[in-house]
């Protein structure tokens, strides 16, 4: 449980799929679920609706990009939850990353704390994923968190009846990750020292 003084921030979730249905759709509701005990509240950011972004949108950004800004820069920090497609991303992630990125010298994710996890039935989970968008992420100025890096494998218990974690160490577990991306968020706060 959080300490009824401590702060609580407000975290935007990325969900970088658009399946129907998507397991990390699922992944994000059970996270989201557990954010009192890390002293975050979450909101959903939608990306599926951003056209593919092109450089002839630098000199006349549409409506839709600066609102996904808007939401990108208004959150505390983020929580991006990724599949992995063919060894990488999926485009709807890169994607949104690239129009969150632009126009050149606006980039909203300079200096905005990022926690990165996702979740597959494969052996080795969304590890090479996960190390392509941190890499992207780095490279833009986004702080990450490291540790615990939270590679998930979905078996066939992993959800209860209710759309939680059904296992307590795995609750314990993503616990302990929010709170590395609350602690991250603490340390990149204005003001912090």
């Amino acid at each position: 449980m959080t300490d009824t003084d401590e702060k609580v921030y407000t975290v935007g979730v990325i969900v970088g799929s658009v399946s129907e249905p998507s397991l990390n759709r699922r992944f994000a509701d059970a996270l989201i679920a557990l954010g009192p005990d890390a002293g975050l509240e979450f909101r959903d950011i939608p990306i599926a609706h951003l056209p593919f972004y092109g450089t002839q949108y630098d000199t006349d950004f549409p409506d839709d990009g600066w609102a996904f800004k808007r939401a990108v820069e208004s959150a505390d920090g983020l929580l991006i939850i990724t599949p992995e497609y063919n060894r990488s991303i999926p485009a709807v992630l890169k994607n949104a990353v690239d129009w969150a990125s632009r126009p050149t010298g606006k980039s909203s994710l300079a200096g905005k704390p990022v926690a990165v996890t996702g979740a597959t039935k494969g052996m080795i989970s969304t590890a090479v994923a996960q190390n392509h968008l941190k890499a992207i992420l780095s490279a833009l100025g986004a702080p990450l968190v490291g540790v615990p890096e939270a590679y998930i494998r979905v078996g066939d218990e992993f959800f209860d009846g209710d759309g939680g974690f059904a296992n307590a160490g795995t609750r314990e577990f993503l616990t302990g990750f929010l709170r590395q991306l609350h602690d991250l968020i603490g340390r990149w706060a204005p003001g912090a020292s």
